[in-house]
């Protein structure tokens, strides 16, 4: 049998349980490269959930740098990669609990991943146009959905997050810049 190259995940903990960091390989040669984008016995071996069953991608095509979209946290895991380009990603912890408000950033760009479980809020912006952020949920979105999301304010002071990108000079959708402060947010009822 040949020796053949496959892609590897490399996982990392953070202070907010559940949320993995993964750097991921990729396998190159004279045709180009190949990479797995998700493999879930690969992931789950990481310690992403083995519940975590896929049931809708979606894709963000972000044109120009400094796109921010966020802090959402939403009612399904999330994993997240991106396909071309580079983030600044940022995740706050909005499920009641210890770690309520707990922050932790990470680059993604199209050789490292990201899981997050439900009730974890997740911004990024963009640091390259043209970015193609794919992410994977557990749950299909829906306006009923929706309702049930969590929100926190961007320009929130005590998360200490350094943007790359000023935010006064973001593109930022009016909708995200109404979210409220976290001493206004109501902990989000999940299962940790």
């Amino acid at each position: 049998m040949a020796n053949l190259a496959t892609t590897e995940f490399t996982a990392h903990q953070t202070s907010i349980p559940g949320l993995l960091f993964f750097d991921v390989t990729q396998v190159d040669d004279a045709r180009g490269f190949f990479q797995e984008k998700y493999q879930k016995a690969k992931l789950v071996a990481g310690g992403m959930p083995e519940s975590f069953n896929v049931v809708q991608n979606s894709l963000s095509y972000n044109k120009q740098a400094g796109v921010t979209r966020g802090f959402h946290a939403e009612p399904w895991d999330k994993y997240i990669s991106v396909v071309k380009g580079k983030v600044f990603g940022a995740w706050v912890d909005l499920r009641k609990g210890e770690t309520f408000g707990n922050v932790e950033t990470y680059e993604i760009n199209p050789n490292t991943a990201v899981f997050l479980p439900k009730g974890v809020a997740n911004a990024f912006q963009t640091l390259e146009p043209d970015t193609y952020y794919l992410y994977s949920v557990n749950a299909h979105w829906s306006a009923d959905n929706y309702e049930k999301y969590c929100f926190v304010n961007l320009k929130e002071s005590s998360f200490g997050i350094k943007w790359p990108i000023n935010l006064d000079t973001a593109i930022i959708n009016d909708r995200d810049t109404q979210h409220p402060l976290l001493k206004d947010v109501s902990p989000m009822e999940v299962e940790v």
